[in-house]
């Protein structure tokens, strides 16, 4: 219990994550106002580029936009909680604070589970903060437009409720990638480049392919946004059709706790000075 207090402290009186989090409200507050009026105002916005003309989906309900709105946070926001996640553990290395947490707590398996259980409450906020401000923007201007907001659907409310789950459980992804790859600015370089380009191109090329569908279903953004059962990727047309919401949070889970276990059989085994 000392360590998991300890941890949260650390987690919460630096300045950076609540500079991510007001990051975070706005860039998703102006995707979810920009993405409810391209899907209401331009039809083709949910066609696939890559398919056959003739054979492109109809277009998508009011439900469906709705649904694809409110989970952009998950779809394309989750780098900041995942970031935020990572400082937990590359924050200790950066500025050699991680000597002394270790003396105070010689066990590291109990620091690193105190790091993942607190990143808990952090993600829980981004969660919240991320989707309450996609929900926000994106009901204000599909009601705007003469849309119905759908915010009384209890499918659609239900998917903005498991995206709070989705962001939160990235939190702790990133406490696990953060223990594995330790040296700060090489994981935000490697978490940017990988959640803003490399996944997503992979997602759209594997999803082309009847081979390579499943392979894509199990990427980490994908089991994301299958918690959630919607996906901006899917609602679009350019994503394979996703894991059913308890299959993406086992797949998601299984990541942080992949990520975990090498970072403590590698990075957290060495002697540290």
């Amino acid at each position: 219990m000392t360590a998991l207090l300890t941890e949260y402290r650390k987690l919460v009186t630096t300045r950076l994550w609540w500079v991510l989090l007001l990051a975070m409200a706005g860039y998703m507050a102006v995707l979810a106002a920009a993405m409810s009026y391209v899907l209401t105002r331009v039809p083709s916005a949910g066609a696939n580029p890559f398919a056959d003309p003739s054979a492109q989906p109809e277009p998508l309900s009011a439900e469906q936009i709705a649904q694809t709105v409110y989970t952009l946070a998950t779809s394309l926001g989750y780098v900041f909680p995942v970031i935020v996640g990572a400082l937990a553990m590359t924050g200790e290395f950066r500025h050699q604070t991680i000597t002394p947490t270790l003396l105070a707590e010689p066990r590291r398996t109990v620091v690193l589970a105190a790091k993942m259980v607190s990143s808990v409450v952090v993600g829980l906020l981004f969660g919240l903060v991320g989707t309450l401000a996609t929900v926000g923007a994106g009901a204000g201007i599909l009601a705007l437009l003469g849309e119905d907001p759908q915010l009384t659907e209890p499918i659609v409310l239900r998917s903005a409720a498991l995206s709070v789950l989705a962001l939160t459980v990235w939190t702790v992804v990133g406490v696990g990638f953060g223990t594995l790859l330790t040296n700060q600015v090489a994981v935000i370089v490697v978490l940017l480049a990988f959640t803003q380009f490399v996944e997503p191109i992979l997602r759209l090329v594997l999803g082309q392919l009847e081979w390579s569908e499943g392979i894509a279903k199990y990427l980490p953004g994908a089991a994301g946004d299958a918690i959630t059962g919607a996906s901006f990727y899917t609602g679009s047309g350019i994503g394979p059709e996703l894991l059913s919401s308890a299959g993406g949070l086992a797949v998601l889970l299984g990541y942080a706790l992949l990520f975990a276990v090498l970072g403590r059989m590698l990075s957290l085994r060495r002697d540290i000075t």
